[in-house]
């Protein structure tokens, strides 16, 4: 991947595929299949004076259904989004 560095209070999530079949295996069409609501963090910028950054590379996030900015990089659509648009971390 191509090195990106993030500023100030921004962080870069790769989304987590949707799943593509229920428990009974039953198929969904790609229309209706929602957007992705966790990812992992790739990178993370510094922060602001008024906002300290608390995510990491590597946490796995939940966020907002309408978060971010797609971007694709190297062929792979990231989202550029604020740490405050990030609902939670999952341990």
């Amino acid at each position: 991947m191509t090195n990106i560095k993030p500023l100030a209070d921004r962080v870069i999530v790769r989304p987590v595929a949707a799943e593509t079949t229920t428990k009974a295996g039953i198929i969904i069409p790609d229309n209706a299949k929602e957007k992705p609501l966790k990812g992992e963090v790739l990178a993370t910028g510094k922060g602001t004076k008024d906002e300290e950054m608390v995510l990491k590379a590597g946490d796995t996030v939940l966020y907002g259904k309408y978060a971010g900015t797609e971007v694709e990089l190297d062929g792979e659509k990231l989202l550029i989004m604020r740490q405050s648009d990030v609902l939670a971390v999952i341990e």
